[in-house]
């Protein structure tokens, strides 16, 4: 298909970040954009801003004419949207181009220099850390991020064509439509097994990602991976190591040995050795690309993070309260990490919102070691997602395998007055679901108790 005889873009799912970043692309390319959600949220309102035509009811009727002419339109849906729905039908019914979000992208980052980020953790961050830094080095790029960046308060930073940054996302083995020249893997733990089946499964799709390397493309893995490519590792022998590791006021300075040299007291500002690893590969992918290590030392201590990734909503002497995207149990124990290198000896309460049935059931007992490290617990329900509920799956499960006395089922409605009881000075907000969605009332609530 040749994007650039398509007039207009019609999305299924449109509010998705993943979808909401491809939108933004095509209005950039004065596309005409429009498409259906199921709720309004920042995303959509941002892309009618940009002036995207978005509805939020599944009905074909609510479609504009020029986007029902099958010759003139794209259309993109997310594998998240049932295949019951009734505009998705419709269009697969009348002969339109029909497309999932991965399937477009592969087809952007054809004719570019494609540099790919794949793994179970971390795929957002080092993403972002990556468009920033070749941004930041000058080069023609656009990168498609899974969340908003801080530094440039959107999913898709652009400033050319010649290359493509992207999230190779593994879930419903997207990723396989990438031909990257660069690809790193940052982990293979378990995860989606109610696509995969089992981690084998899994491990098997990156295994077949890997194969979709150009010819002289090259490959970074986390060290202990078992794959063969260029390694990474902190404070261990590997191509690319960090090592020298400090804090100071709260800022990570470190040196980074490198095949041809040593990068002496880099900087940089996220908190957790999860970070720092994540800075550590977009750092070796772009010294590989040919950046210079000097502007990448000062590109590296300008990143801001990621919306909802240890993200600081209050930071006082009194009262911290810190916001993450985390919903694995591995991500769990890397902001548990973070959390007590950055604050030992302080009590943490955690508030964690469980996203699907499927991976609750999967992980259920390291999701309870996982929490219970922390303080206190206070536990929501599952966010459903895109599933229908597993019998005998739920919070209350999960919480009865929570080996901490200090644990409690709650509502939404409840946090912030839960939170206040406790009389806790660190809290955390945990999950992918719309708990993210509350971050904003908790703050308001605690900014006037603080």
């Amino acid at each position: 298909m040749n994007l650039d005889k398509v007039h207009n873009v019609y999305f299924i799912g449109i509010g998705g970040i993943g979808m909401s970043a491809l939108a933004r692309y095509f209005l950039s390319s004065n596309k005409n954009v429009a498409g259906y959600d199921k709720t309004e949220s920042d995303n959509t309102e941002a892309l009618r801003v940009l002036g995207a035509v978005i509805h939020f009811k599944d009905d074909v009727k609510m479609i504009s004419d020029q986007y029902l002419d099958n010759g003139n339109t794209l259309v993109i849906y997310t594998p998240a949207i049932s295949e019951k729905h009734s505009e998705l039908q419709y269009f697969k019914n009348h002969q339109f181009n029909v497309h999932k979000r991965s399937t477009v992208l592969g087809l952007i980052t054809e004719n570019s220099i494609c540099l790919a980020v794949a793994g179970t953790h971390g795929k957002t961050t080092t993403t972002s850390i990556l468009g920033h830094l070749m941004s930041d080095c000058g080069v023609e790029m656009t990168a498609f991020l899974g969340g908003i960046s801080e530094n440039y308060n959107s999913n898709l930073i652009q400033r050319g064509t010649k290359v493509t940054v992207v999230e190779a996302d593994e879930f419903d083995r997207s990723f396989l439509t990438l031909s990257p020249d660069y690809a790193c893997i940052t982990s293979m733990d378990a995860d989606h097994l109610d696509i995969y089946g089992n981690s084998e499964h899994l491990k098997e799709s990156f295994i077949a990602f890997t194969r979709r390397l150009t010819p002289n493309g090259k490959l970074f893995v986390k060290k202990g991976l078992p794959l063969l490519g260029i390694t990474y590792a902190i404070e261990e022998e590997a191509d690319y190591s960090a090592y020298n590791i400090k804090i100071e006021n709260g800022t990570y300075i470190f040196d980074v040995k490198t095949p041809q040299e040593n990068i002496k007291n880099l900087k940089f500002n996220l908190p957790g050795r999860h970070n720092l690893s994540n800075a550590l590969i977009a750092l070796a992918m772009a010294v590989e690309f040919g950046c210079s290590p000097n502007r990448l030392a000062s590109a590296l201590a300008s990143y801001k993070g990621v919306k909802r990734r240890f993200t600081y909503q209050i930071k006082t002497e009194n009262l911290i309260f810190i916001d993450d995207y985390a919903h694995h149990p591995e991500e769990i124990n890397a902001v548990h990490q973070a959390v007590r290198e950055m604050y030992p000896n302080r009590e943490v309460l955690v508030v964690f919102q469980p996203h699907l049935f499927s991976r609750t059931k999967d992980f259920v007992e390291e999701f309870a070691i996982s929490l219970q490290q922390f303080d206190r617990v206070l536990l929501l329900d599952i966010y459903p997602a895109r599933e229908l509920p597993i019998e005998g799956v739920t919070s209350a499960w999960l919480l009865s395998k929570i080996k901490n006395p200090n644990k409690k089922l709650i509502t939404k409605a409840e946090i912030t007055s839960e939170i206040k009881k406790r009389d806790i000075d660190i809290i955390i907000t945990l999950g992918a679901g719309d708990i993210g969605e509350e971050v904003i009332k908790i703050k308001e609530k605690l900014s006037v108790a603080s």
